[in-house]
């Protein structure tokens, strides 16, 4: 085993995409980058988008997109194309064929080269935003999209709305006294067998350390020392930037399920790890597009 390359970035971290926030301000930017042929659009219905390849998207020509989608400008590809979303709610059938059909993020987004997950989390991040909240939150009208898709004006009472971000700590522990145990928890909507690092929302006026060391306690009996940050990645499910950790427990035998959200907690060996994360044996773990995947993998890499 070797160590991790501490420099690698988690999953659906990148910044593949260039954004140019700088043009989200120019005027009818989404109807001309609509009418300009070079432009691509990744569709969205639900969280799932069609794909051209297993493991690569369908970018679709502006033209080509059915009606009554939600539009937004993701940015620019390295030629200067325009990239956009166009954002429809999940149905019961799909919008267009699709080489390869249709799948979500959770499914496909660990397989993705570095532009389509970026590019796949921005989409349907913003686009969850603009499809489920089309209301002023301070008065109740319906609000006026802006700035691209990146903003909301509401004409009533004037405020401006903006996609909202949520901040989530997400934590693997490491054992007190032997370095090949790591603590995984099961969550009570999880099947049995399925195990993943612990996590919860920061909560207002709380600092991303004393959230750890308060979510851990609470799902686990765990305290925890030698904090350690290891990453950030954007989850739209709904809207979390999830803050990955390592920590070490101060006591491993305080471990103890809460009984409500965590249903089990459990030390698993290295090896354990090893062949949960090689898919053999009964342990599940969290798929590849997650931070909690790379969590679990970067700390099984690593040598004592």
């Amino acid at each position: 085993m070797t160590a991790p390359d501490s420099t690698r970035l988690p999953p659906l971290a990148g910044a593949a995409v260039d954004r140019a926030a700088d043009e989200r301000a120019t005027p009818d930017l989404i109807a001309t980058s609509r009418a300009d042929a070079s432009t691509r659009v990744l569709v969205l219905a639900g969280d799932s988008a069609p794909l051209a390849a297993p493991a690569r998207l369908q970018w679709t020509p502006a033209a080509a997109v059915p009606e009554g989608g939600e539009w937004a400008f993701l940015g620019r590809d390295d030629a200067g194309a325009a990239l956009l979303a166009a954002v429809f709610e999940a149905a019961d059938h799909e919008l267009f064929p699709a080489p390869s059909g249709w799948a979500g993020l959770r499914a496909v987004g660990g397989a993705l080269d570095d532009v389509d997950a970026a590019a796949f989390v921005e989409a349907l991040s913003l686009g969850r935003w603009l499809i489920d909240a089309p209301f002023c939150p301070a008065c109740g009208a319906r609000t006026v999209v802006g700035d691209a898709g990146w903003s909301r004006r509401c004409p009533s009472c004037g405020r401006q709305h903006f996609p909202r971000t949520d901040p989530a700590v997400i934590v693997a522990i490491t054992s007190a006294t032997d370095p090949d145990l790591l603590l995984l928890g099961s969550n009570a909507l999880w099947g049995a067998n399925r195990f993943s690092c612990f996590a919860g929302f920061v909560e207002a006026g709380e600092s991303l350390e004393a959230a750890v060391r308060r979510e851990i306690a609470e799902e686990s009996g765990i305290e925890v020392s030698q904090l350690a940050y290891h990453g950030s990645q954007a989850w739209p499910y709904p809207r979390s930037l999830m803050l990955g950790f390592l920590a070490t427990a101060v006591r491993d035998d305080a471990a103890r399920a809460d009984g409500d959200e965590i249903v089990a907690v459990r030390w698993f060996t290295r090896a354990e790890i090893g062949a949960g994360l090689a898919g053999e044996g009964d342990l599940t773990l969290p798929g590849p597009a997650s931070i909690a995947h790379r969590l679990i993998a970067d700390w099984h890499a690593r040598t004592p």
